[in-house]
């Protein structure tokens, strides 16, 4: 999957921001990649659901992908667990009200309950939000394993009805239970300022760094293979050589992206825009 030319044969993996329940941009942007789901492949970098019209629509699709889909947890995915669970209530811009009322709900929030937090082949990493500075990429998807084995564990009620929380804020190696799940979650998902010690800012979602803050991405270190994210909508499109951010506002008038990793290639489709901006 590193660098190389590609052509009308090739299989291809596409990387693909933050959908959202735009499942219409979706569609659209797949016909301009020509994306054929015997030969190619989507990366999905979470929160494929809430905001826009059709998160059920979304859903459906991305799971009848199978293996031609890799979609790791966003925020808005955990939250719709949450709330399917009775652990969340539902907040005034959700869009998630046909989704948990449909008939196949239960088997489509299985599947997304099966969803890991982190993804790494060849030569990208993929997260919704962020990586830590002291965490290795070895030891994100070991701590990433954990939250998974968590989420499809029989007793992952439990594990949801504790997810939530804005501390502990920064990560130590002897954190235990549910702090310990729950800064993984926080960092993978939600991240977007640290400073160099770890501390999170999880309040701040604009561009500007608060005082004593840095972008996740600057305080990584030097020997990362690229990081594929999403989440950060006031970041908006940001490609360079070690990131790969893709959250280009498609649920609130932007566009929705995608990137063919073998190439760098960009393709967007605009969006209509259904929510003002946010998390």
């Amino acid at each position: 999957m590193c660098h190389g030319a590609v052509d009308s044969r090739s299989m291809a993996t596409y990387a693909i921001g933050d959908v959202q329940g735009c499942n219409d941009e979706l569609q659209a942007l797949l016909s301009r990649l020509t994306f054929d789901r015997a030969r190619d492949r989507l990366w999905f970098v979470g929160d494929l659901v809430n905001r826009g019209p059709d998160s059920l629509g979304a859903l459906r699709f991305v799971r009848s992908l199978g293996d031609a889909a890799v979609v790791v947890l966003g925020n808005h995915d955990l939250h719709l667990l949450c709330v399917a669970g009775g652990h969340a209530r539902m907040r005034d811009d959700d869009t998630l009200d046909e989704l948990l009322a449909a008939p196949d709900a239960p088997e489509l929030l299985d599947w997304l309950r099966g969803r890991p937090l982190l993804h790494s082949e060849n030569c990208y990493v993929m997260v919704h939000a962020g990586l830590l500075p002291q965490w290795t990429i070895r030891t994100a998807l070991t701590l990433a394993c954990e939250v998974q084995d968590a989420l499809r564990a029989p007793s992952y009620s439990e594990f949801l009805a504790r997810m939530y929380g804005g501390t502990p804020l920064a990560w130590r190696d002897d954190l235990l239970g549910w702090d310990r799940l729950r800064v993984i979650v926080n960092a993978m998902t939600r991240l977007r300022f640290c400073n160099g010690a770890g501390e999170m800012d999880l309040s701040a979602k604009g561009a500007q760094a608060p005082d004593g803050f840095r972008p996740w991405f600057e305080l990584r270190p030097a020997g990362d293979p690229p990081i594929i994210c999403g989440h950060w909508s006031a970041l908006g499109l940001k490609l360079t050589e070690k990131l790969v951010a893709l959250d280009s506002g498609c649920v609130w008038g932007g566009s929705l992206t995608a990137l063919r990793l073998e190439d760098r290639a960009l393709f967007q489709v605009p969006c209509r825009g259904y929510q003002p901006p946010g998390e």
